[in-house]
């Protein structure tokens, strides 16, 4: 991402949005933040600014299309064309099923999924007509994958597949030149699971292994810039869509012994404040609580993003292999 792009990110506030905005500034980029907490927005600002690049602070629910379209509007109307539009932005609920009411299931699919057909189609009111442009939808190995507590993220994440599917083979069919693409998250050490609702009797955590979300951020900029479809970033996303691929009936099973605990931590469950419908107060950043589990990095993204210089490598090293002669001439003459 070169100086001066102009970058939209939803959920800009706090965890991985907020290590995405931070990614961005580095590289001197204009960078519009989109989240429902104006302090925590004015917080990222001062980061961005702090790190080379300019911010706009846009407080807006993306559950609301004409909100997240004045976003879109006010940043263009401040720095020009739109290049990348990010959509980060989400709330869940832990807990089963039968445990979870209609309105929450509702409004995790008004923010996780209709916030980001809401951000998709503002971008493209703008980059169509020009014909340039990139989407980046911030995924997970769960819109591959159930697991229980979290029907409603899951199902949210789901949708994301469907939408994006359907809008790349219209984008294809109209011979357009803006890009859509995909970067699917592992378990990430972010705010969500302290302020996220939960039913569970012990505070919740990420599915291990835990990621902090740098290793996330740079993948999302990366995707910005090249036309890649898509990203899965750490060994856990590639094992968890490969295997349900393979033997879902298997990981419905796995799931079933070890999905509930492998969700929660020892720790007795604290009553305090969600954000599924309004933001709690203060500014934890981009990491949750888990700095001493979490990995800073990810051998397979770092091969994923750089599969072509490796590539490039191994066939030069199969040429070399190849071009030398097996097995090696002696030196000197023959012993008698």
């Amino acid at each position: 991402m070169s100086q001066g792009h102009v970058v939209v990110v939803t959920g800009a506030s706090a965890g991985v949005g907020r290590a995405v905005v931070r990614e961005f500034a580095r590289r001197g980029a204009r960078v519009g933040l989109v989240a429902r907490d104006a302090e925590r927005l004015r917080e990222a600002a001062r980061e961005v600014e702090a790190l080379g690049g300019e911010a706009l602070v846009l407080p807006c629910d993306v559950s609301d299309s004409q909100a997240v379209e004045a976003a879109a509007e006010a940043t263009e109307r401040r720095w020009g064309a739109l290049d990348v539009w990010v959509n980060c932005a989400m709330v869940t609920v832990f807990a089963p099923v039968m445990e979870t009411q209609p309105d929450e299931f509702r409004r995790v699919m008004e923010v996780t999924f209709l916030g980001y057909v809401h951000g998709t189609q503002a971008a493209l009111r703008r980059m169509r007509p020009r014909d340039r442009g990139t989407v980046v939808q911030v995924g997970s190995a769960l819109a591959f994958r159930g697991i229980p507590l979290q029907a409603a993220y899951c199902s949210a994440k789901h949708a994301i597949v469907g939408f994006t599917e359907s809008l790349r083979s219209e984008l294809l069919h109209d011979k357009s030149r803006v890009h859509l693409t995909v970067v699917d998250l592992p378990g990430m050490n972010t705010p969500q699971f302290d302020w996220s609702r939960s039913r569970m009797p012990r505070q919740a955590q990420p599915v291990p292994p835990i990621f902090q979300p740098e290793v996330a951020a740079r993948a999302v900029v990366w995707a910005a810039r090249h036309r890649r479809r898509s990203i899965r970033v750490g060994m856990p996303t590639v094992e968890t869509i490969l295997g349900n691929r393979l033997a879902p009936w298997l990981l419905d099973r796995y799931l079933a012994r070890v999905g509930y605990a492998r969700q929660m931590t020892r720790a007795p469950r604290r009553q305090r404040a969600d954000n599924l419908f309004s933001p709690v107060p203060g500014d934890p950043g981009a990491h949750g609580r888990f700095d001493s589990r979490a990995r800073r990095h990810s051998f397979q993204t770092w091969a994923n993003l750089h599969r072509g210089w490796l590539a490039g490598l191994a066939a030069v090293g199969v040429a070399l292999a190849f071009s030398s002669p097996w097995p090696p001439r002696s030196a000197g003459r023959p012993r008698a």
